[in-house]
Order: C-alpha cells, then structure tokens, then sequence
C-alpha cells in the first residue's frame, strides 16, 4: 500500500451512516498482520487485532462483526489463534493472498486449511503485495546479491505504479487458481470464500487454467462443470472497486463476470474497501453502483445483492464454538 491511512470506529460509523450501511464486517487489510519476519511480532499483532475486532464486535453487535486475522505463514500459532477467535465470536477469518510468498493452497497450509474446513469457516480473501521464493540461482543480473529461497517482490512495475491498481487483481487470481490447483477446494468442500474486486483478474483464466490442468505434466486435472458447481456453492464476489462502466454503470467488470462467466445474482455482495476508500468516495461509489445494478439486475435480485446475500452468508453456517478438534 502506498500509505495506511487512518481508522476509528467514530470514523467507521460515519462512514456506514453516510453509505446506509446498516452493519460491517472488519478485516484486516494488506499487508495483513505478518508485516516482518518477527515471529514473535506477528503472534502478538494478530492477537491485539482480534482482541480489538472482538471487543468491538461484543459492544455494537448489530453494527460490527469481524473476520479474524491470522499469524500466517506461523502454522502452529494459526492453529491457536483459530481457537481463540472462534472463542471471541469471529464471523470467519480474513486472510491474505500470499504470506511472504506463500499463496493460498500452499502445501505447508493443508492442517490450518483442514482446520477451517472443520469448523464450515467462511473465509474473506484480500489482495496484497504479490512476492515470490528464489528456488536456485537464475544467473541473472544480480543474482549472486540473493539468497536460495529468501523472498522477494515480484512487482516489476512498482517504482512506477502503486500495487493496488492492479498487481492486487493479479494476486487475487494467482491465490484462487492455487486454491482449486492445489487440490484445497476438492479437500475443503465446507469452506466458504468471499472473493473481493468482482475476483479481480479472476474470470478471464477460469477457462484457461481448467483446460491448461489437462496438460500440465504432474499437475492437477480439473473438471469444468465441478469447477463451476464450486464456484457456485463456495464462492461469493464483493462488489468494491471499479466494477462499473459505461454511461450508466451497465458495463465493465462486473457485467463481463455476470454476462460473460454466468457468476448469478445469489453470489454478490456490497463492499467498500474503507478506509483506502474515503467516505466521500465511498458514497460516490454507492451512486455509481445503483446505476449499474438498475442496469443489470431487477429489484428483487438488487435487494438480495445490497443486503440479503450478506445476511445469509453470515447467517448460515454460524462457526460452532463446541467444533471438535
């Protein structure tokens, strides 16, 4: 992120007042929690963002409810801070596209995976800074300066651009392909995922990586209609960014995932993106989205995408906190 711009609950209802949000549900945004290699660091910043979500969470319940933040790639300490904040009444978990390097789907992930998948979590995924592991020595320029599987940024364009213009879609699609590649959706069937920015660079590789998995040697094989069926059951697609086009906000992003991949009305829901979104733009953006939406879908299927969809999703599946381990 260029910059973190500054946040109070004061600051948060004004907002929801202004925008006619009537409840919001907190998360940790990038860089997540996991801002250094400090172990130590990252186990007690996750705890006092969960500890702060929940006590917010315990004293406005019909305003704010939180998905809990955790201290990945720390699996042992994930593991206890799932506990904990199942414990302090989290409606889920909010989790980063990669930890150091480290996406989604990543083998060393599987037991906290496992764990999530016990409880029927929904899980809330939100774009970072995309970076990769140097496996072995390329050769190129500089190569001799880097280290066998030390962690580096993999934004060529980041001198010239800020991350979130797009190397943040780009990091949303790399986690969810990971996701289904990986094998973790067949093995997590009662997993939910809320996917952010109408998924990002998602849609337009949903076909090329199903039919590349046939090919991939080693690699794999995916089925189109259980892809589909997936992403129909598991997946749900936040409404934050710049989803709209065209005069009337009928065009662009979010009527090429309706239009173009069949993503139904059922599966959307509001985001905002506050506080890198001000209110001011927050508001601004709630006026462009109800042109857009006239334009796509009627006023039942509108309802259902301002406030109904959310309602559901939280409602079902409620995290038991007598889940057995």
């Amino acid at each position: 992120m260029p910059a973190i711009p500054p946040w109070s609950k004061e600051a948060h209802l004004e907002m929801m007042a202004t925008a006619n949000i009537t409840k919001s549900i907190l998360s940790i945004s990038s860089p997540g929690t996991h801002i250094t290699s400090d172990v130590s660091l990252t186990r007690s910043l996750t705890r006092e963002c969960n500890a702060y979500a929940a006590s917010l969470a315990a004293s406005e319940p019909q305003k704010f409810g939180f998905w809990a933040a955790l201290p990945l790639p720390d699996v042992e300490a994930s593991l206890e801070e799932i506990e904990r904040a199942v414990e302090e009444g989290c409606e889920g978990f909010g989790l980063m596209t990669n930890y150091g390097g480290f996406y989604l789907g990543d083998e060393r992930f599987k037991r906290v995976f496992e764990r999530l998948n016990a409880l029927g979590s929904k899980v809330f995924v939100h774009p970072t800074k995309p970076c990769t592991h140097i496996a072995q020595s390329t050769g190129g320029v500089h190569a001799d300066e880097i280290a066998e599987g030390e962690k580096v940024d993999a934004t060529p364009f980041g001198a010239q651009y800020p991350i979130p213009i797009f190397e943040f879609f780009f990091d949303t699609a790399r986690a969810v392909v990971n996701l289904f590649a990986s094998g973790t959706i067949d093995a997590c069937p009662n997993l939910t995922f809320i996917i952010p920015h109408a998924g990002g660079a998602l849609p337009p590789l949903l076909t090329r990586f199903i039919q590349f998995s046939s090919v991939v040697p080693g690699g794999r094989q995916l089925d189109a209609a259980k892809v589909r069926a997936q992403l129909d059951s598991q997946f749900y697609f936040d409404l934050a960014g710049f989803v709209f086009d065209g005069d009337e906000g009928g065009q662009g992003q979010l009527k090429a995932l309706v239009d173009g991949f069949g993503i139904g009305w059922e599966r959307l829901v509001y985001g905002s993106d506050f506080p890198f979104t001000q209110t001011r733009f927050v508001e601004r953006f709630a006026g462009r989205m109800k042109g857009g939406l006239e334009c796509l879908f009627d006023e039942e299927q509108r309802a259902m995408i301002y406030e109904g969809n959310a309602k559901k999703l939280l409602e079902r599946g409620k995290i038991a906190k007598s889940a057995s381990l």
